[in-house]
């Protein structure tokens, strides 16, 4: 499979690597068809999901079936008036259904939208409306669905709603007989690489989440993150720590693990536990696991080394820095050496450590081939070693790389800020050593980065705005040992309140309401005003830049 996309598949080193890789994306590539229907064909038996579950559930989904189920669901979607270019959102959590839904929407040209299962009304209305959405796919709880149905008489665009489960609503339709009641659909509908694909929302500071559009290209720019920096192999299992709606999922739970034909755990956990995700480890014999840091935090807290982690050969952390401590420790007690890893919703893997690069703890590793990575100071001037700057991709007139992102959609304030100078702006800084390894150092925004999550400040404190106690606020990341970051809320109160633990529980229950339970504030520090500059602007690095210093200490 590699070799349709692949000019070569092995390298001695990382310099070969970085010089000689080079990605082909045929015409007319879908992942649907090209790549799961073809593994269908040639190996019918071969394993693709294994769906597991707290619980003991354990239904292993060959490549076969995949297809079957996907065909099947696509000409469901038909019938419901979807085709090419129309926008369907799903909360699946990691529901086998997902897979099938993906791979559906690609087969018929539909742009999939993935989303957190916590969204809240107010979120959802605005995603349908922002994206035109017609459809959605959810799952059967009580709260995702009474959230949906708050949300449908503002969504405008909306058709219909699928729910997969046993609890079915009056008016909406049972995904799981949709699917075993339609016939599968056979013809192939054409689609160009360059048509839209997915479209995931990413948290912003200065504005509503943006929308990251990818095109049918994308994919294939996962290859490296699969293939070489995860190491996943052919035929074995491959785990990555991801909710269905984080573009973490696209990185680590589908398009380059299928590509290389590795075999996908869909760990479908109610909530996290270091207990059960070893224990599923162990049983499962994993062959290559990722996690954010937050995990392995946890992680080396348990009694890790009373489980039986030989499976395991390559371990991978990406959504946030990982504290050398933690690396130190983990290999301490396992033996496993954690390879990080850099990139974005908007890309595949920028930087990471890849095999034959001398780990440095802390550091994320070097540039990944097929992109031209540079570090650049205001002025777009390449910055010299040791001196921080704007992570950026650069030349993209001459070489626009697989797995990039074709812009924002609908925000052209955000594609001129980000695309200029021939270059890609992350919006991330760090630091280049003399040997070629960067070292990151934070966003030149205020993104909050919580055990995994991209939480944008304005949202919290649009969501804490409307609590009648508060005169106005500034929400900041605030250092965490367990989640990297955590939110905390700087508030000015209203006259005729005063501080209280009270108010401040309050305040974080109100929040939990308003937006997705994972935004709240945990630290709330009450103040008579906030720091401000001469024009009015509130100085949020002021506020950090006390935090860390150890000024502020959290409850």
């Amino acid at each position: 499979m590699l070799e349709k996309f692949l000019e070569r598949t092995y390298f001695t080193n990382y310099e070969d690597l970085k010089k000689n890789y080079s990605v082909i994306v045929p015409e007319g590539f879908n992942f649907a068809y090209d790549v799961v229907d073809e593994w269908a064909k040639t190996q019918p038996g071969k394993n693709a999901l294994l769906y597991c579950d707290d619980f003991g559930a354990r239904r292993m989904y060959t490549f076969t079936e995949i297809s079957y189920y996907s065909k099947k669901l696509a000409n469901w979607f038909v019938s419901c008036g979807i085709g090419k270019g129309d926008r369907v959102l799903f909360m699946l959590k990691q529901r086998a259904e997902v897979w099938f839904t993906l791979v559906a929407l690609h087969r018929i040209g539909a742009v999939a939208i993935p989303a957190s299962y916590q969204l809240t009304p107010k979120d959802i209305v605005y995603r349908c409306n922002a994206a035109e959405v017609k459809l959605i796919c959810i799952t059967d709880e009580d709260e995702i669905i009474l959230n949906v149905k708050a949300a449908l008489p503002e969504c405008r665009t909306l058709k219909n709603v699928a729910v997969c489960g046993e609890n079915i609503p009056d008016g909406f339709f049972d995904m799981r007989k949709c699917i075993s009641h339609t016939l599968p659909l056979e013809e192939r509908i054409q689609t160009k690489t360059t048509d839209p694909m997915l479209i995931y929302f990413s948290s912003g500071t200065t504005g509503m989440p943006k929308m990251v559009l990818h095109d049918f290209s994308y994919p294939v720019g996962h290859i490296i993150t699969a293939k070489y920096w995860q190491h996943v192999e052919e035929d074995t299992l491959h785990l990555t720590m991801s909710d269905s709606g984080w573009a973490k999922f696209a990185w680590g739970k589908i398009y380059g693990q299928w590509i290389c034909g590795a075999t996908i755990v869909a760990y479908d956990n109610e909530k996290f536990s270091p207990h059960n995700t070893l224990e599923l480890l162990q049983e499962l014999k994993v062959t290559t696991f990722c996690a954010p840091p937050t995990i392995f935090r946890f992680l080396i807290k348990e009694d890790i080394a009373s489980y039986d982690l030989s499976s395991i050969k390559h371990c991978l952390m990406a959504g946030e820095p990982l504290n050398p401590e933690v690396y130190h420790r983990f290999k301490e007690l396992t033996g496993l050496t954690l390879c990080e890893g850099f990139g974005q919703t908007e890309t595949p893997v920028l930087c990471a450590n890849f095999e034959g690069i001398e780990i440095k703890p802390g550091s994320m590793g070097k540039p990944s081939p097929d992109y031209d990575i540079d570090i650049v100071d205001a002025e777009g001037n390449p910055c010299d070693d040791g001196i921080p700057g704007y992570i950026v991709v650069k030349n993209l007139s001459i070489k626009y790389p697989a797995g990039l992102f074709k812009g924002y959609l609908k925000d052209e304030g955000a594609n001129a800020e980000s695309f200029r100078n021939d270059c890609y702006y992350t919006g991330d800084m760090a630091w280049r050593d003399g040997e070629g390894y960067l070292w990151f150092v934070g966003r030149n925004d205020d993104v909050i980065k919580c055990s995994g999550y991209r939480i944008g400040p304005f949202e919290v404190e649009s969501a804490i705005m409307t609590h009648k106690a508060v005169l106005e606020c500034a929400v900041t990341a605030y250092p965490d040992e367990i989640r990297g970051q955590v939110v905390k809320a700087t508030i000015v109160l209203a006259k005729g309140y005063k501080p209280s633990e009270e108010l401040k529980k309050e305040i974080q229950n109100h929040v939990k309401h308003v937006t997705a339970p994972y935004k709240y504030p945990r630290i709330v520090e009450f103040v008579e005003s906030l720091p401000k500059t001469t024009s009015g602007k509130i100085m949020r690095k002021a506020i950090r830049q006390k935090d860390e210093s150890g000024v502020e200490k959290q409850d």
